[in-house]
């Protein structure tokens, strides 16, 4: 995925869910879909639970955390 892709679908709002990227403006944040990713959940469970999202939010989430890691310092060894 794009960053520009990626860009549109997620959001950060100052006064919603304490600042936290959201999905699209949605009180979804990124933290939720990954937490469900990890427990198990399908993508399509996922979307079936909450339709107001699209798999290529799920995307977008998963970029998202992609791109965080990507940013983190690493220890020399």
């Amino acid at each position: 995925m794009n960053v520009n892709a990626m860009d549109d679908r997620i959001s950060i709002e100052p006064g919603k869910r304490g600042g936290r990227p959201c999905i699209r403006g949605l009180r979804i944040t990124v933290y939720d879909v990954l937490a469900m990713l990890a427990e198990g959940m399908t993508e399509a469970e996922i979307v079936d639970d909450f339709p107001e999202l699209e798999l290529a939010d799920i995307r977008a989430c998963l970029a998202y955390a992609a791109s965080r890691e990507q940013s983190v310092l690493k220890v020399a060894g």
